[in-house]
C-alpha cells in the first residue's frame, strides 16, 4: 500500500511541475492571456509569431528583439566553419605550429569567414522572450592579449552584426600589453577598416 501511495504522490508532483513550467499550457497560458495585451501597432516579428508589440499591465511595452530574418539567412549559409561545423583540413594543411601561439588552429581561423553563421541553440522558450521596447545603449569592452588577428576581428564582427546598432554606445578594445606587431597599431587599423571607405 505504501508503494502505491508513493507512486501517486510522485505523479501528482510531476503533474504540478509540468503545469507550472511547460510553455503554452497551464499557468503560462493563463499568464499570457491575463498580462499581455496587444497594442494594435505592428512591430517586428515576435517569438509569439503574431507581429505585434505587447504592453504588460505595468504599462511598459515589450517586443521581440531577435532578428529572425537574419537567423533564417544564417541557416542557409554553407561553407567551411559555417553553422559552427568542423573545418576539414587536408593532409598538407595539418601543422602543429598553427596551435603554438594561440592555443587554437590560427590557419583554420584565418580561413573561416569573419561573419560566419552560427546555429541557433537557444531553448524554444527563449525564442519567445520579450524585452522592453526601449532599452539603454551600452559600452562593449573586449580585453585581449596577443589575440589571433582573425579571431579578434570575428569577435568585433559578431558584436556589430548581431546587436541593433543604436544599442551600442561604443566598442572598447583593451590591449593587455600585446607584443605582436600586427596588434601594435590596432587603433589605426580599426579606424581605417570601419571608416576608411567613407
Amino acid at each position: 500500500m505504501k508503494r502505491r501511495q508513493k507512486r501517486v504522490l510522485q505523479m501528482a508532483f510531476l503533474s504540478t511541475v509540468a503545469l507550472i513550467f511547460l510553455p503554452n499550457v497551464g499557468l503560462w497560458s493563463l499568464y499570457k492571456e491575463k498580462y499581455l495585451m496587444k497594442t494594435g501597432e505592428q512591430g517586428f516579428p515576435l517569438g509569439l509569431n503574431d507581429g505585434h508589440l505587447y504592453t504588460w499591465t505595468d504599462g511598459l511595452r515589450r517586443r521581440d528583439w531577435h532578428d529572425n530574418e537574419s537567423i533564417r539567412r544564417d541557416e542557409l549559409r554553407v561553407g567551411k566553419g559555417e553553422q559552427g561545423k568542423p573545418y576539414p583540413l587536408a593532409e598538407d594543411e595539418c601543422d602543429d605550429s598553427a596551435y603554438r601561439d594561440n592555443g587554437f588552429n590560427i590557419y583554420v581561423s584565418d580561413n573561416i569567414a569573419l561573419e560566419r553563421s552560427l546555429p541557433d541553440i537557444r531553448h524554444p522558450t527563449c525564442k519567445q522572450k520579450l524585452y522592453l521596447e526601449k532599452l539603454p545603449n551600452t559600452s562593449i569592452i573586449i580585453p585581449f592579449h596577443n589575440e589571433g588577428w582573425s579571431s579578434l576581428l570575428r569577435t568585433i564582427h559578431s558584436v556589430t552584426r548581431r546587436t541593433p546598432e543604436h544599442l551600442i554606445a561604443e566598442i572598447i578594445l583593451v590591449d593587455d600589453f600585446s607584443d605582436r606587431e600586427v596588434l601594435q597599431d590596432l587603433s589605426e587599423i580599426i579606424t581605417w577598416s570601419w571608416f576608411g571607405d567613407n
